[in-house]
C-alpha cells in the first residue's frame, strides 16, 4: 500500500485536547468565553479525501455556546489504484481476530441508508453481515458513489475546504 495510509488521526483522542500550540485568538473569540483555536490535526489519510480538526476550550465555567470542535478535508488527492478501498481495509483489519469462534475474511458492506457510517462487513462465502465497529474511521466515503464523508461517525456533505462544524 506504498504511498497511501491512514492515521491515527481517524478517531478523536482525550489528550489531543491539551494542543502546546494556540493561535492568536481571533476577533470573535475575544468577547466570548471560549480560547483561541488550536492547531489543525495530522490527516486522518494521506490520500482519497480525508479529515483534519481544531479544538478550542472552554474558558469558564459556565457552558460555552457553539462548537468546541471544526473540521476540514484534506489529502484530496486520488490514492493509487493498488491502495485498495479504505472501507475494505477498514473490514479486513478484523480478518486476525475471531469472530464467535473463528476468523472471517471480511469483506466491506457499502451504501447501507440507515447508518452509512457504521463498518459492516460480510464473512467472505457466508450470509454473515456484522457491524465490527460503530464508525468508520474519519474520511470514509459514506457511499461509493458519492464524495460526502464520514466524520466522527455521522455523514457529512463535502464541501471544497472546510466540512462543518459539529460535535
Amino acid at each position: 500500500m506504498e504511498g497511501c495510509r491512514w492515521t491515527a488521526a481517524g478517531t478523536l483522542l482525550l489528550a489531543s485536547l491539551l494542543l502546546s500550540s494556540r493561535t492568536a485568538r481571533s476577533e470573535e473569540d475575544r468577547d466570548s468565553l471560549w480560547d483561541a483555536w488550536g492547531s489543525w490535526s495530522e490527516c486522518s489519510r494521506t490520500c482519497g479525501g480525508g479529515a483534519s480538526y481544531s479544538l478550542r476550550r472552554c474558558l469558564s465555567s459556565k457552558t460555552c455556546e457553539g462548537r468546541n470542535i471544526r473540521y476540514r478535508t484534506c489529502s484530496n488527492v486520488d490514492c493509487p489504484p493498488e491502495a485498495g478501498d479504505f472501507r475494505a481495509q477498514q473490514c479486513s483489519a478484523h480478518n486476525d481476530v475471531k469472530y464467535q469462534g473463528q476468523f472471517y475474511e471480511w469483506l466491506p458492506v457499502s451504501n447501507d441508508p440507515d447508518n452509512p457510517c457504521s463498518l459492516k462487513c460480510q464473512a467472505r462465502g457466508a450470509a454473515l453481515v456484522v457491524e465490527l465497529a460503530p464508525k468508520v474511521l474519519d474520511g470514509t466515503r459514506c457511499y461509493t458513489e458519492s464524495l460526502d464523508m464520514c466524520i466522527s461517525g455521522l455523514c457529512q456533505v463535502r464541501r471544497e475546504a472546510l466540512l462543518c462544524h459539529f460535535c
